[in-house]
């Protein structure tokens, strides 16, 4: 189906957002009024430029507070709409969007109102013009869609129709089944946005945490089959207001929109994507850093061994069981200290998981490499983080990374681990586009979103993982400065027994973090344990939860850079990550920070 996107939802100048829509891949846009406005552009120029970019001009909004008003206040009404559909013309508009009046002059008047809402198609029609009658979720006498519908049924002008908003109907609580009984050709038009279920005076609602499909509660895609079923044929059309989106950029946010329309595509069954390629496990972590020597000491006190060299770039293999750390001192080394900048991910099928993340935009990444390196996929997440599509030793005839790689004398590892989860902190722009990119491209699951709290603010954390929790990543965003150890990712190794890897790493000369007195305490009226136990936790730092599913033991390294480890054992059952205990483990980071 074609895409459309009002300009409303992109930030930026109105020539910016052109540009941004139609390099995201969009077929359309909304001209909203208010970017008309504000360009020095005039209505032809604007037309001209949306031609040269390849985009249609599909609706020209909003029109406000037309119906049901007194003879006077609409012949004014009337003017001020020839006006408009003069300017539609230049524009190369065809449709407009009229909003069920607010007006305080407005009468509970269906007759009334459609009656002034046929008078104003007729004068539209003269022009080439459809208007398309939209029932706001805070309209003063019209606020449903079904109403809109029967006002738009009773009118029975040619030239007007209805135009159906995801936002305004799923945020009523209306029942969008009857959208079926409404005859697709009188749909002028459909705007979509998602939102996150929120307790608030739905203006304030709808002007500010709306979101795209996909990345909210809302069922979008069951509305979509609804309006699909009625043999609507008009582009899928992306309203959304929302606060970050206003302030981020607008390319990425672009393709974030119109990635979330062909993933919305693919769940109504109209849209051809590659089947999604869900990842089985986590290959390695890539840690780049401008010093070696304080990342080698921590991954030789958790009980790494560096087993291997690649053969071309200074990148060395780190492991310890099935847990791989990669350490690159290369040119990609961050000038701001170690950080997590890439994954590995077993794949089943590595070429098939990156044809689908390029068909859902996700860039892909040009690799330096030699002849003889493996010829690995690899694309990029929103937050930047590199992602390569591996088949460890698992297929003759799939490259294996690993062969890049040459073996150095070593001891064996001092332990089993693995890597249980991942977590990345995300910028405070991206989030939701980064929850919405691992569920879409990766075929992962998102979990519900939690806020933790900080002591300089709060902490929104998603996880997203596979079926068997084989593949967990973290994604976190906080409102807490830049530099802060609030934005550290951290890798957590899943360990047979905590205790044991605790002393063990301590016993190495490893520094772990410690955690205020007053947290076990609380632990001791919370919950009962053997004689000693409570204890060693206290004494190690080593943090507890407990659910229906199990237990989970766990604590922290110190931080390198922005990063740290997290040692964990869990119980078969326990599906969490500790959530809980994540204030004080903050709490103690921000302790621990050096004076500034």
């Amino acid at each position: 189906m074609r895409t459309s996107i009002a300009t409303v939802s992109l930030s930026g100048s109105l020539t910016e957002k052109l540009t941004a829509a139609s390099r995201a891949g969009f077929d359309g846009v909304e001209i909203f009024e208010n970017d008309l406005l504000a360009s020095p552009l005039s209505p032809r120029e604007i037309r001209a430029r949306c031609a040269d970019l390849g985009l249609s001009v599909d609706l020209y909004q909003p029109m406000r507070d037309i119906e049901a008003v007194p003879d006077d206040e609409f012949g004014r009404n009337l003017r001020r709409a020839r006006h408009k559909f003069e300017l539609m013309r230049e524009l190369g508009a065809d449709t407009v969007l009229v909003c069920s009046s607010v007006s305080p002059l407005a009468i509970d008047d269906d007759g009334l109102a459609a009656e002034q809402l046929s008078r104003l198609a007729a004068l539209a029609q003269d022009f080439g013009i459809r208007v398309a009658y939209e029932a706001l979720a805070w309209g003063r006498h019209v606020s449903t869609y079904d109403h809109a519908w029967r006002i738009v049924e009773a009118a029975g002008h040619p030239a007007l129709g209805t135009c159906l908003d995801s936002f305004h109907i799923l945020s009523r609580g209306s029942d969008p089944k009857g959208i079926e009984d409404i005859p697709g050709a009188k749909i002028f038009f459909l705007q979509l946005a998602d939102a996150p279920l929120l307790a608030m005076d739905v203006l304030q609602w709808s002007r500010h945490y709306r979101c795209f499909p996909g990345q909210g509660g809302f069922d979008v895609a069951g509305l979509v089959g609804h309006v699909l079923r009625t043999g609507y044929d008009g582009p899928l059309s992306l309203e959304v207001f929302n606060d970050v989106f206003r302030q981020a950029e607008a390319g990425p946010t672009a393709v974030d929109a119109h990635r979330s329309l062909l993933v919305l595509q693919e769940a109504v069954g109209v849209g051809e994507l590659p089947a999604p390629v869900v990842p089985t496990g986590v290959a390695f972590a890539e840690l780049v850093t401008p010093d070696a020597e304080p990342v080698s000491a921590l991954l030789g006190a958790l009980g790494f061994a560096r087993t291997a060299r690649h053969r071309s770039k200074p990148v060395d293999l780190w492991e310890q069981g099935e847990a791989r750390i990669l350490v690159n001192t290369g040119p990609a080394a961050r000038r701001d200290g170690t950080g997590l900048a890439a994954i590995g991910l077993e794949s089943p099928d590595p070429r098939a998981a990156a044809r689908r993340a390029e068909a859902l935009l996700a860039p892909v990444l040009p690799r330096r490499r030699a002849p003889e390196d493996a010829p690995l996929d690899a694309v990029a997440a929103p937050d930047g983080t590199e992602l390569f599509f591996c088949a460890t030793g698992r297929d003759p005839e799939l490259p294996d990374w690993r062969a890049d790689f040459a073996e150095v004398p070593h001891e064996p590892g001092s332990a089993a681990a693995r890597i249980d989860h991942l977590a990345l902190v995300q910028p405070w722009h991206q989030y939701d586009e980064a929850a919405l990119f691992h569920r879409s491209v990766l075929g992962l699951h998102a979990q519900e979103s939690v806020d933790v709290a900080d002591p300089y603010g709060l902490l929104r954390s998603r996880a997203v993982t596979n079926a068997d929790g084989s593949v967990r990543i973290a994604l976190g965003v906080g409102a807490a400065p830049a530099d802060d150890t609030l934005h550290a990712q951290h890798i957590a190794l899943a360990v047979e027994d905590v205790v044991a890897a605790a002393r063990a790493f301590r016993a190495a000369g490893g520094g772990l973090l410690p955690i205020p007195a007053n947290y076990h305490d609380d632990l001791a009226a919370r919950y009962e344990f053997a004689d000693g136990e409570l204890e060693t936790y206290r004494g190690l730092g080593i943090l507890y939860d407990r659910d229906a599913g199990g237990v989970f033991r766990h604590c922290y390294t110190r931080t390198v850079g922005r990063v740290f480890f997290e040692l964990v054992e869990r119980d078969p059952g326990y599906r969490g990550y500790g959530a809980q205990n994540a204030p004080v483990r903050l709490a103690a980071q921000h302790a621990g920070r050096p004076a500034r």
